[in-house]
């Protein structure tokens, strides 16, 4: 199938085999090869970030007087939030620089194609952003200009899944280089919450089980870290019995979410609940997603964190046809400058070697350009258009 902007990848087999709890699910789960888990990954974050963004910042009792149970778009009109569109802003950065990606690149990046243009609309972006290019309007650089109060937020986590797709089967170097991209923009747990997200899809991205993933995004992160307990705690109880999936929801919740606290995108807590919600339904894409997602809090992150996992282990053929034709190019509502790109644009460059058709076969990539570049017309550091040349 032709991935051009505009024309999402629906699912080409039905059905998605989950990984067994405890076991490491073999190689090649996903019924096509690196380029069906990258656009599975990615699209998987875009499906997630749409259908939690209505229930951000609410609690599971404020989501079910309003809606019930969510089990699918509560909108008429979903969309994506900066999670997408930072996603994406990052992962045509890595399309560009790839291993050799260094902080000054992310810094003028972040200039050129946010910091020195007119703001815009720019609704929706976290506190972490906000912080960050206020410090770099102020002429602060890297890694000063991560020096506000939000550092410790999950807007690193929230774009991690392309390095992820990148270094797929290394997670240390999915690790490294995202936090390579987060030191403009966030420290300490921020950064590991970033490291556990891209190491987590780099290890999905081989087919790896739920067991092995989750030891992926654990391995690069520091034991004592918060972020490594709260993925701990979050796991650990995800995978006991319970009598019905409600009471597990908030075993996983309560393992990990600080009770009173005002502010939801704490990256300790977002991560946990991401791989909380993928640990108990053992990977599955759907209900790993919607449990994301009814658990509140920060949903749109932890569901696109969810979804990216989910899509990166088991490829585009697990995410329903209705979600994943519900994507289209971003709209450009926080970033204006990444309006008219496509998740699946990004993964095509993040994967530039092969795409897969139907029957799995490798094909030679189609070289015709697509969309090109958004406002303001040049592409960052003259490179970001596709096509490019990936350094790996």
């Amino acid at each position: 199938m032709e991935l051009t902007a505009g024309n999402p990848a629906g699912p080409r087999t039905n059905g998605a085999r989950a990984a067994v709890r405890g076991a490491p699910e073999p190689a090649g789960a996903a019924p096509g090869g690196t380029g069906d888990r990258a656009r599975g990954a990615l699209l998987g974050l875009a499906v997630g970030d749409a259908l939690g963004a209505p229930a951000e910042n609410m609690r599971p009792s404020e989501i079910r007087r309003r809606w019930g149970r969510i089990e699918g778009f509560v909108s008429d009109d979903p969309a994506g939030t900066d999670d997408t569109e930072y996603a994406i802003f990052s992962g045509l950065l890595l399309a560009r620089h790839g291993s050799a990606l260094t902080v000054t690149h992310v810094e003028r990046a972040w200039h050129l194609w946010i910091a020195d243009l007119d703001e815009g609309p720019f609704r929706g972006a976290g506190f972490s952003e906000r912080g960050t290019l206020e410090n770099l309007r102020r002429g602060l650089a890297a890694p000063i200009s991560a020096q506000h109060r939000h550092a410790w937020s999950d807007g690193l986590a929230m774009r991690a899944a392309p390095f992820g797709v990148f270094a797929a089967g290394r997670p240390r170097e999915a690790a490294r280089l995202v936090a390579v991209d987060g030191r403009v923009s966030h420290d300490g747990e921020g950064i590991y919450g970033g490291q556990a997200v891209a190491a987590g899809v780099a290890a999905a991205m081989t087919g790896a089980g739920v067991t092995s993933v989750i030891a992926a995004a654990l391995s690069v992160v520091p034991m004592d870290s918060w972020t490594a307990r709260s993925l701990r705690r979050a796991v650990t109880a995800a995978q006991r019995p319970y009598p019905d999936r409600l009471t597990r929801e908030r075993a996983v919740r309560s393992a990990v979410v600080v009770g009173g606290y005002p502010w939801t995108d704490l990256a300790p807590e977002a991560v946990g609940l991401a791989f909380g919600a993928f640990a108990a339904t053992h990977g599955d894409f759907r209900t790993a997603v919607l449990m994301a997602v009814n658990m509140g809090r920060d949903a749109d992150t932890t569901a696109a964190v969810a979804g990216a996992l989910a899509g990166a282990l088991h490829g585009a053929s697990a995410i329903p046809r209705l979600w994943a034709d519900a994507i289209g190019p971003v709209r450009g509502s926080c970033l204006p400058s990444m309006r008219g790109y496509h998740v699946l644009d990004i993964a095509e460059l993040l994967t530039p070697d092969e795409t897969e058709e139907p029957g799995g076969e490798p094909q030679a990539r189609d070289q015709q350009a697509r969309s090109g570049p958004p406002e303001p017309g040049a592409p960052v550091d003259g490179a970001l258009a596709p096509g490019t040349e990936v350094r790996r």
